[in-house]
């Protein structure tokens, strides 16, 4: 199922059917903290994390603290297919994903793997995301250094270990470049804090955040 921008009766048929879908996983309520983190890097890190929905990824990790810019894209394919349009049709090998640039000083990429885990994204489901089904939609952690891949896989380890989910974590450890998605994807959230999809899917995930992690957000 692809996202619209809808408006007037329109968009209230959509909610309608969103409200009527089960979203099939709650999310844990807390997760521990990662055992194996990263070291200390000097200046900015850069952190590319696929959940799903582009949207609501943004609007989760963009409220943390240290996180200096959040950006909406695609990654896993390459350059001349990386468009919404073309990623729509699941046959680029692209997953949604965001891009996130933060000072390691103040948050790091075990507390950012927390918080994907726990409440950006379902990590039991295959190839899809709520309402949404396909590959672009899988989740994944493109490492962006050997010590980010080593970092995920003993996270993985680690929750699956603490029998946290009641599902097996499906989550990729990929690798891949970022390409950025269009103007209209960005910030969507914010720009647009009533559309159905967002109040639907995207909210109650903002919400946790702040709940779960209050001393994380800005």
């Amino acid at each position: 199922m692809r996202r619209i921008l809808l408006s007037g009766g329109a968009a209230f048929a959509v909610l309608v059917f969103l409200l009527s879908v089960s979203s099939e996983a709650e999310h844990p309520q807390s997760l521990p903290a990662p055992v194996h983190d990263e070291g200390v890097p000097i200046g900015q890190a850069v952190a590319v994390l696929a959940g799903g929905c582009f949207w609501g990824m943004e609007a989760v990790f963009e409220r943390l603290s240290g996180v200096n810019s959040v950006t909406s894209g695609y990654a896993g394919g390459t350059a001349a297919t990386a468009t919404y349009a073309q990623v729509s049709t699941e046959t680029t090998r692209h997953a949604e994903a965001i891009r996130i640039i933060y000072d390691p000083r103040r948050i790091s990429y075990g507390t950012l793997l927390r918080v994907f885990f726990a409440v950006a994204h379902d990590p039991t489901q295959l190839d899809r995301q709520g309402p949404d089904r396909g590959p672009s939609y899988r989740s994944a952690i493109f490492a962006q250094t050997p010590e980010q891949a080593q970092v995920a896989r003993h996270y993985i380890a680690q929750l699956t270990e603490s029998r946290r989910f009641n599902r097996p974590i499906v989550t990729r450890i990929e690798h891949g470049r970022f390409f950025p998605a269009e103007p209209e994807h960005q910030d969507f959230m914010q720009r647009h804090p009533n559309h159905p999809y967002i109040r639907r899917w995207d909210a109650p995930k903002v919400a946790a955040l702040k709940e779960i992690f209050p001393i994380l957000v800005k």
